[in-house]
């Protein structure tokens, strides 16, 4: 009597399983260090550019200084002991001016998006404010805050306040009404139904929102540190373009780009969890 044939008795694998299995690794262009490799593509190549242009001749120094004296010009203030100063100042008036101006733009937004007579009391007028270039509110505000720190954390704080207020206030609007009718059959009302349906609904525009301010706010800084400004980025650029120091012009905007990119990152890490605790 013969025996009987083996069979391979492992399960194997569906196209489910196999599916949820390719969907739990992440693509290659999503990967953490792929797209930081990639990220440095560029940057890399324009550094390339500017360093072969320059010591080739094909700009002259004063026009465009190579990379290493841009470098030495850092160092310089580092040794002198201002660099820092002026980073940390500078980072200090953006924070500040973000954080109020997005605080108000987050009131005012709920305001014209959940009411019908705010949004026509309020929205015209702020669509008005929205088209005035930054430099024009410079003059009035030296006039009327002088030229303290208060003038300058305000301009940046109108910076930061119009991109989270239309972004957050459009949003709002669109709420689905159904999922507001639900929480009112609860008997939330007010500050509870912002608090518990509305705001969460949002938080994904609400995100976006703080970090079209955020970028807002550096961009304001420069024209913010034009206030009769002594310390700060802004203040680098204005002397360096008055003493002829392009390296130290082109300092300062590379440490604005820097910066920029790091607190968009800090901000990035902060969408990533309220994402995930309320989208």
């Amino acid at each position: 009597m013969s025996a009987p044939a083996l069979h391979d008795t492992a399960p194997q694998p569906t196209d489910s399983t196999s599916a949820a299995t390719s969907h739990s690794r992440p693509a290659l262009w999503d990967r953490t260090g792929v797209r930081l490799a990639a990220g440095a593509v560029l940057p890399l190549l324009i550094l390339a550019a500017w360093q072969l242009t320059t010591a080739a001749g094909l700009v002259p120094a004063y026009r465009l200084p190579g990379p290493l004296a841009v470098v030495r010009a850092g160092a310089e203030l580092i040794e002198r002991g201002e660099l820092g100063l002026h980073i940390a100042i500078s980072v200090q008036r953006v924070l500040l001016g973000f954080a109020i101006g997005s605080l108000v733009g987050l009131a005012v937004a709920a305001i014209v998006g959940l009411s019908r007579a705010g949004d026509a009391l309020l929205n015209p007028t702020l669509a008005a404010l929205r088209a005035v270039p930054s430099l024009a509110w410079v003059p009035l505000l030296i006039l009327w805050l002088q030229i303290g720190e208060e003038s300058k954390i305000t301009l940046i704080a109108i910076g930061a306040f119009f991109p989270v207020f239309t972004t957050v206030a459009a949003a709002l609007r669109h709420i689905d009404p159904h999922l507001v009718e639900a929480g009112r059959c609860f008997g939330l009302r007010g500050w509870s139904l912002l608090r518990t349906i509305q705001l969460p609904a949002v938080i994904p525009s609400v995100v976006s929102g703080l970090r079209l301010a955020l970028a807002q706010a550096w961009l304001f800084l420069v024209a913010a540190e034009l206030i009769a400004s002594s310390m700060g980025l802004g203040f680098i650029l204005n002397d360096s373009q008055q003493t002829g120091r392009v390296d130290r012009i082109l300092l300062a905007i590379v440490l604005l780009a820097l910066l920029g990119s790091l607190t968009n990152a800090l901000l990035g890490l902060a969408e990533k969890k309220l994402l995930k605790r309320w989208a």
